[in-house]
């Protein structure tokens, strides 16, 4: 399960008396679809996975397989322990998705060799594919990523840490191993708000990118990455300068806006996806009214350009 391309990584709408809103889902689902992602990521960071319930987290799987009807894969996340990891796994496995992403483990910080086996212990649960979510406390090394390509339904590693150096390092180690397997692997860009390190992470090899702004602004986001699989750097630079560094400095000031602005510009966009599960906090109303002015800013920025 190589992909290529935009991934999207759908948000969880919640009632408000906590519900997850299933309707408003597929809803959302269908907008992502149209916006012509790889792959449809769900229940997972953006999607607020650790917030879910395990029925819960059913009923998204089940909705996301339904809506997508094989029109592109359905990915879904699991993470936590190891046990709860694989009984997510599991889950996702008997609602029909194509793949998982593995999430760091709960709070337990070990060696890569330790990763490996956290990887192994849930990958072997169900024969889906695995993508292995690197961030926090979970760090891979050369000798990890070797390792994974050793674990059959491990397909990739998506990268959440930023360190452009390690990551040339993973994928410079897997793709000259000559392992069997080398040439499939993939490796995908995870960092919040991606398109900031696209380029860099392109220069690498890594050129499958998640992103969030296509959750509530997949004009400006596949606008974006038309930019730069054509090499228009014109415009991959005005976007960047006008949306995408005044969005980052405002998903900056707070903790968790990374989720929460997201469901802001979500609600901006006239999809009732509701607030965010503790211990994230809602954007404040100061932060939705700039996030607006920065929305208006990007697609008066967009109009100017000739496609």
């Amino acid at each position: 399960m190589r992909l290529h391309g935009l991934l999207s990584f759908p948000l969880t709408p919640f009632t408000d008396d906590d519900k997850v809103d299933l309707a408003v889902f597929a809803e959302h689902l269908e907008q992502q679809i149209a916006a012509g992602p790889a792959a449809l990521f769900v229940a997972c960071g953006t999607g607020e996975f650790t917030a879910l319930a395990l029925d819960e987290y059913r009923d998204l799987v089940a909705t996301a397989v339904r809506g997508a009807d094989g029109r592109l894969p359905v990915v879904a996340g699991c993470g936590g322990g190891p046990r709860m990891a694989r009984d997510f796994a599991v889950a996702a496995a008997e609602c029909g998705a194509d793949g998982l992403l593995l999430l760091p483990p709960y709070l337990v910080t070990s060696t890569p060799g330790g990763l490996v086996e956290h990887v192994r212990y849930v990958a072997s649960a169900t024969p889906l594919p695995v993508v292995v979510y690197q961030r926090a406390n979970a760090v891979l090394d050369e000798a990890a990523a070797l390792a994974l390509l050793d674990v059959p339904t491990v397909t990739g590693i998506k990268d959440g840490r930023g360190d452009v150096d390690a990551m040339l390092r993973l994928v410079t180690a897997v793709r000259t191993s000559g392992h069997p397997r080398a040439a499939g692997f993939g490796f995908l860009n995870g960092l919040p708000t991606a398109e900031l390190s696209v380029q860099a992470y392109r220069a690498i090899g890594v050129e499958c990118y998640s992103s969030a702004v296509l959750c509530f602004a997949p004009d400006l986001a596949t606008a974006f990455h038309r930019a730069v699989e054509r090499g228009d750097h014109d415009t991959v630079r005005l976007l960047l300068a006008e949306f995408y560094l005044p969005l980052v400095a405002l998903r900056d000031r707070v903790p968790g806006y990374a989720v929460a602005l997201v469901k802001a510009g979500a609600r901006l966009a006239g999809l009732a996806v509701g607030g965010v599960r503790p211990p994230l906090v809602d954007a404040s109303p100061e932060h939705v009214r700039e996030l607006g002015r920065i929305l208006t800013r990007g697609r008066a920025a967009l109009a100017t350009v000739v496609e």
